[in-house]
């Protein structure tokens, strides 16, 4: 989209303070791994940047799980304004019950690594293996952790229509976007 999507604004909220906001009453602490934390002056949430700076979205996972605390961390997109607080909860109760290091929802045939549980002790020396074997690609460490997969069907007891997943790349996810947290509540 040409900017920062995080910062785009509906109902004077910045789009990451409504990830945020459906994050925070099911997380002890959340936090934003970037790049640049400048922006994110102000937000509130822990902001740490990038061990392996400029290698991807992977360098920011593994940031963001180098500095969770808890045995799982709920590794969510920025642009995710529509995540689902039920949805996420009943994948804590998966991941708790579960022998896997990840927790992750396959939708319409896709994993949605931006939108799963990790667990930190296990996945942050798989993910710098694989950062430091040059490895960019999010799933680069999967088939060295153990991963439960959530069908979509099971998923769509809880989120029917996927919003969850949703998150804003154009201006027509960001118009889609709008009307449909203007329907919502900010948290």
């Amino acid at each position: 989209m040409g900017l920062d999507k995080r910062f785009l604004t509906v109902r004077a909220q910045p789009l990451i303070v409504w990830v945020i906001e459906r994050l925070r009453a099911l997380v002890d602490e959340v936090i934003v791994a970037t790049r640049d934390p400048a922006p994110f002056d102000g937000i509130e949430a822990r902001v740490v940047t990038d061990v392996y700076p400029g290698r991807g979205v992977l360098a920011g996972l593994h940031a963001g799980l180098a500095a969770a605390q808890g045995e799982w961390a709920v590794i969510v997109a920025g642009d995710m304004p529509l995540l689902n607080p039920t949805l996420l909860d009943a994948m804590k109760r998966l991941a708790q019950d579960s022998a896997a290091d990840i927790v992750v929802p396959q939708w319409r045939g896709e994993l949605e690594p931006l939108h799963a549980l990790y667990r930190p002790s296990v996945c942050i020396p798989a993910a710098e293996a694989a950062l430091q074997a040059g490895k960019r690609r999010l799933i680069a460490f999967y088939p060295d952790v153990r991963v439960h997969v959530i069908p979509q069907d099971e998923i769509a007891r809880w989120d029917p229509e996927g919003h969850s997943f949703f998150n804003v790349n154009t201006p027509e996810d960001w118009s889609l976007a709008v009307r449909l947290l203007e329907k919502s509540r900010p948290s």
